[in-house]
Protein backbone atom coordinates (compact mmCIF):
# COMPACT_ATOMS: atom_id res chain seq x y z
CA UNK A 1 0.00 0.00 0.00
CA UNK A 2 1.40 3.41 -1.02
CA UNK A 3 2.07 6.01 1.65
CA UNK A 4 -0.46 8.83 1.69
CA UNK A 5 0.47 12.19 0.24
CA UNK A 6 0.75 15.14 2.67
CA UNK A 7 -2.65 16.37 1.53
CA UNK A 8 -4.27 12.97 2.07
CA UNK A 9 -2.59 12.63 5.47
CA UNK A 10 -3.91 16.01 6.64
CA UNK A 11 -7.39 15.36 5.26
CA UNK A 12 -7.52 11.95 6.94
CA UNK A 13 -6.60 13.38 10.36
CA UNK A 14 -9.15 16.19 10.06
CA UNK A 15 -12.01 13.82 9.21
CA UNK A 16 -14.49 13.06 11.99
CA UNK A 17 -15.76 9.59 12.84
CA UNK A 18 -19.27 10.52 11.74
CA UNK A 19 -22.20 8.12 11.91
CA UNK A 20 -25.09 8.94 9.60
CA UNK A 21 -28.09 7.52 11.41
CA UNK A 22 -30.32 7.82 8.32
CA UNK A 23 -28.20 5.18 6.58
CA UNK A 24 -26.40 3.74 9.65
CA UNK A 25 -23.04 4.11 7.92
CA UNK A 26 -19.89 6.08 8.66
CA UNK A 27 -20.61 9.07 6.48
CA UNK A 28 -19.93 12.75 7.24
CA UNK A 29 -23.09 14.18 5.65
CA UNK A 30 -26.72 14.45 6.67
CA UNK A 31 -28.61 16.23 9.44
CA UNK A 32 -28.79 13.21 11.78
CA UNK A 33 -25.04 12.69 11.82
CA UNK A 34 -23.23 12.10 15.09
CA UNK A 35 -19.51 12.68 15.56
CA UNK A 36 -18.80 9.57 17.59
CA UNK A 37 -15.19 10.49 18.32
CA UNK A 38 -16.18 13.87 19.78
CA UNK A 39 -19.00 12.37 21.83
CA UNK A 40 -16.95 9.40 23.02
CA UNK A 41 -13.83 11.31 24.07
CA UNK A 42 -15.78 14.11 25.78
CA UNK A 43 -17.93 11.63 27.74
CA UNK A 44 -14.92 9.57 28.82
CA UNK A 45 -13.06 12.69 29.95
CA UNK A 46 -16.17 13.90 31.82
CA UNK A 47 -16.42 10.56 33.65
CA UNK A 48 -12.71 10.70 34.53
CA UNK A 49 -13.10 14.24 35.87
CA UNK A 50 -16.15 13.36 37.99
CA UNK A 51 -14.53 10.17 39.29
CA UNK A 52 -11.36 11.95 40.41
CA UNK A 53 -13.28 14.68 42.22
CA UNK A 54 -15.66 12.13 43.75
CA UNK A 55 -12.73 10.12 45.09
CA UNK A 56 -11.14 13.29 46.48
CA UNK A 57 -14.38 14.23 48.25
CA UNK A 58 -14.89 10.71 49.56
CA UNK A 59 -11.36 10.49 50.99
CA UNK A 60 -11.26 14.08 52.26
CA UNK A 61 -10.01 14.43 55.81
CA UNK A 62 -9.74 17.28 58.29
CA UNK A 63 -6.29 16.03 59.23
CA UNK A 64 -3.24 15.98 56.98
CA UNK A 65 -4.62 15.99 53.42
CA UNK A 66 -3.19 13.84 50.65
CA UNK A 67 -1.89 15.10 47.33
CA UNK A 68 -5.19 14.56 45.53
CA UNK A 69 -7.15 16.42 48.21
CA UNK A 70 -4.63 19.26 48.16
CA UNK A 71 -4.87 19.54 44.37
CA UNK A 72 -8.68 19.54 44.35
CA UNK A 73 -8.92 22.02 47.23
CA UNK A 74 -6.51 24.43 45.52
CA UNK A 75 -8.44 24.19 42.26
CA UNK A 76 -11.82 24.62 43.94
CA UNK A 77 -10.54 27.56 46.00
CA UNK A 78 -9.08 29.19 42.89
CA UNK A 79 -12.37 28.96 40.98
CA UNK A 80 -14.45 30.07 43.97
CA UNK A 81 -12.24 33.15 44.36
CA UNK A 82 -12.76 34.08 40.70
CA UNK A 83 -16.51 33.60 41.01
CA UNK A 84 -16.68 35.85 44.09
CA UNK A 85 -14.79 38.59 42.27
CA UNK A 86 -16.71 38.41 38.98
CA UNK A 87 -20.20 37.19 39.86
CA UNK A 88 -22.41 39.58 41.82
CA UNK A 89 -25.55 37.48 42.12
CA UNK A 90 -26.53 34.63 44.40
CA UNK A 91 -26.72 31.17 42.87
CA UNK A 92 -25.35 27.83 44.08
CA UNK A 93 -24.98 26.76 40.45
CA UNK A 94 -22.40 29.24 39.17
CA UNK A 95 -19.30 28.10 41.10
CA UNK A 96 -19.76 24.36 40.31
CA UNK A 97 -20.57 25.29 36.72
CA UNK A 98 -17.38 27.35 36.42
CA UNK A 99 -15.30 24.54 37.93
CA UNK A 100 -16.85 21.97 35.58
CA UNK A 101 -16.28 24.14 32.52
CA UNK A 102 -12.65 24.85 33.38
CA UNK A 103 -11.64 21.27 34.15
CA UNK A 104 -13.67 19.62 31.38
CA UNK A 105 -12.60 22.05 28.66
CA UNK A 106 -8.98 21.78 29.82
CA UNK A 107 -9.08 17.98 29.62
CA UNK A 108 -10.61 18.09 26.14
CA UNK A 109 -7.96 20.60 25.06
CA UNK A 110 -5.24 18.43 26.62
CA UNK A 111 -6.01 15.64 24.14
CA UNK A 112 -4.20 17.78 21.58
CA UNK A 113 -0.91 16.90 23.30
CA UNK A 114 -1.24 13.18 22.52
CA UNK A 115 0.78 11.89 19.53
CA UNK A 116 -1.10 12.69 16.34
CA UNK A 117 -1.26 9.10 15.07
CA UNK A 118 -1.91 7.33 18.39
CA UNK A 119 -5.71 7.25 18.59
CA UNK A 120 -6.31 7.15 14.80
CA UNK A 121 -4.13 4.01 14.57
CA UNK A 122 -5.90 2.40 17.51
CA UNK A 123 -9.22 3.23 15.83
CA UNK A 124 -7.98 1.75 12.53
CA UNK A 125 -7.09 -1.50 14.35
CA UNK A 126 -10.76 -1.66 15.44
CA UNK A 127 -11.97 -1.09 11.90
CA UNK A 128 -12.89 2.57 12.28
CA UNK A 129 -12.03 4.75 9.27
CA UNK A 130 -11.30 8.01 11.12
CA UNK A 131 -10.82 9.36 14.62
CA UNK A 132 -10.16 12.87 15.92
CA UNK A 133 -8.96 13.00 19.50
CA UNK A 134 -9.64 16.66 20.36
CA UNK A 135 -13.34 17.35 21.02
CA UNK A 136 -12.85 21.11 21.21
CA UNK A 137 -11.36 21.11 17.70
CA UNK A 138 -14.86 20.14 16.54
CA UNK A 139 -17.04 23.24 16.12
CA UNK A 140 -20.12 21.19 17.02
CA UNK A 141 -18.71 20.61 20.50
CA UNK A 142 -17.76 24.21 21.15
CA UNK A 143 -21.16 25.44 19.96
CA UNK A 144 -22.87 22.87 22.19
CA UNK A 145 -21.03 24.27 25.19
CA UNK A 146 -21.73 27.89 24.23
CA UNK A 147 -25.42 27.25 23.55
CA UNK A 148 -25.82 25.81 27.06
CA UNK A 149 -24.22 28.98 28.44
CA UNK A 150 -26.53 31.07 26.25
CA UNK A 151 -29.61 29.27 27.61
CA UNK A 152 -28.39 29.91 31.17
CA UNK A 153 -28.02 33.61 30.35
CA UNK A 154 -31.62 33.76 29.11
CA UNK A 155 -32.80 31.76 32.14
CA UNK A 156 -31.15 34.13 34.64
CA UNK A 157 -32.42 37.19 32.76
CA UNK A 158 -35.99 35.99 33.23
CA UNK A 159 -35.42 34.64 36.75
CA UNK A 160 -33.84 37.80 38.18
CA UNK A 161 -35.67 40.50 36.22
CA UNK A 162 -38.93 38.75 35.44
CA UNK A 163 -40.56 38.70 32.02
CA UNK A 164 -41.71 42.33 32.39
CA UNK A 165 -38.34 43.61 33.56
CA UNK A 166 -36.48 41.75 30.84
CA UNK A 167 -38.86 43.06 28.15
CA UNK A 168 -38.62 46.63 29.49
CA UNK A 169 -34.83 46.47 29.46
CA UNK A 170 -34.79 45.09 25.91
CA UNK A 171 -37.13 47.84 24.68
CA UNK A 172 -35.58 50.83 26.45
CA UNK A 173 -31.83 50.18 26.62
CA UNK A 174 -29.53 51.68 25.55
CA UNK A 175 -31.23 54.45 23.51
CA UNK A 176 -34.49 55.00 25.37
CA UNK A 177 -38.08 53.92 24.75
CA UNK A 178 -38.57 56.06 21.61
CA UNK A 179 -35.95 54.05 19.72
CA UNK A 180 -37.20 50.64 20.82
CA UNK A 181 -36.77 49.01 17.33
CA UNK A 182 -33.09 49.94 17.42
CA UNK A 183 -32.82 48.74 21.02
CA UNK A 184 -34.26 45.35 20.07
CA UNK A 185 -31.83 45.00 17.17
CA UNK A 186 -28.87 45.86 19.39
CA UNK A 187 -30.08 43.44 22.08
CA UNK A 188 -30.44 40.60 19.59
CA UNK A 189 -26.95 41.24 18.24
CA UNK A 190 -25.52 41.43 21.76
CA UNK A 191 -27.10 38.15 22.86
CA UNK A 192 -26.25 36.27 19.66
CA UNK A 193 -22.62 37.39 19.68
CA UNK A 194 -22.01 35.81 23.10
CA UNK A 195 -22.41 32.11 22.14
CA UNK A 196 -20.83 32.66 18.73
CA UNK A 197 -17.72 34.31 20.18
CA UNK A 198 -17.44 31.68 22.92
CA UNK A 199 -17.66 28.81 20.45
CA UNK A 200 -15.47 30.18 17.66
CA UNK A 201 -12.70 31.44 19.95
CA UNK A 202 -12.21 28.02 21.52
CA UNK A 203 -12.67 26.14 18.25
CA UNK A 204 -10.30 28.38 16.30
CA UNK A 205 -7.45 28.06 18.76
CA UNK A 206 -7.79 24.30 19.18
CA UNK A 207 -8.24 23.62 15.47
CA UNK A 208 -5.14 25.67 14.69
CA UNK A 209 -3.16 23.82 17.36
CA UNK A 210 -4.29 20.44 16.04
CA UNK A 211 -3.38 21.41 12.48
CA UNK A 212 0.12 22.52 13.54
CA UNK A 213 0.73 19.16 15.26
CA UNK A 214 -0.39 17.39 12.07
CA UNK A 215 2.00 19.49 9.98
CA UNK A 216 4.83 18.73 12.41
CA UNK A 217 4.09 15.01 12.03
CA UNK A 218 4.84 15.38 8.30
CA UNK A 219 8.40 16.53 9.02
CA UNK A 220 11.34 14.08 9.04
CA UNK A 221 11.43 12.00 12.24
CA UNK A 222 14.72 13.47 13.41
CA UNK A 223 13.28 17.00 13.68
CA UNK A 224 9.75 16.15 14.83
CA UNK A 225 10.71 15.82 18.50
CA UNK A 226 12.53 19.16 18.57
CA UNK A 227 9.85 21.25 16.85
CA UNK A 228 7.02 19.23 18.35
CA UNK A 229 8.46 19.50 21.86
CA UNK A 230 8.76 23.29 21.66
CA UNK A 231 5.23 23.63 20.28
CA UNK A 232 3.83 21.21 22.90
CA UNK A 233 5.32 23.27 25.74
CA UNK A 234 3.85 26.45 24.30
CA UNK A 235 0.54 24.70 23.62
CA UNK A 236 0.16 23.76 27.30
CA UNK A 237 -0.20 27.48 27.97
CA UNK A 238 -2.72 27.86 25.14
CA UNK A 239 -5.02 25.03 26.26
CA UNK A 240 -4.99 26.34 29.83
CA UNK A 241 -5.72 29.91 28.78
CA UNK A 242 -8.56 28.82 26.49
CA UNK A 243 -10.21 26.82 29.28
CA UNK A 244 -9.76 29.80 31.62
CA UNK A 245 -11.22 32.28 29.11
CA UNK A 246 -14.26 30.09 28.44
CA UNK A 247 -14.88 29.79 32.19
CA UNK A 248 -14.39 33.50 32.90
CA UNK A 249 -16.63 34.66 30.05
CA UNK A 250 -19.33 32.27 31.25
CA UNK A 251 -19.15 33.79 34.74
CA UNK A 252 -19.17 37.35 33.36
CA UNK A 253 -22.10 36.72 31.02
CA UNK A 254 -24.19 35.15 33.78
CA UNK A 255 -23.26 38.01 36.10
CA UNK A 256 -24.38 40.51 33.43
CA UNK A 257 -27.73 38.74 33.29
CA UNK A 258 -28.24 39.70 36.97
CA UNK A 259 -27.61 43.38 36.33
CA UNK A 260 -29.66 46.09 34.69
CA UNK A 261 -28.34 48.48 32.07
Amino acid sequence: MNAPTPGEYIQHHLQQLALNTDEMVFHPKGFWTFHLDTLGVSIVLGVIFLTIFWLAARKATAGVPGRLQNFVEVLVGFVQGLVKESYHGKSPLVAPLALTIFVWVFLMNFMDLLPVDLLPRLAAMMGLPHFRAVPTADVNMTFSLSIVVFLLIIFYNFKIKGAGGFLKEALTSPFGAWLFPLNIIFRLIEECVKPISLALRLFGNMFAGELIFILIALLPWWIQWTVGGVWAIFHILIITIQAFIFMMLTIVYISMAHESH
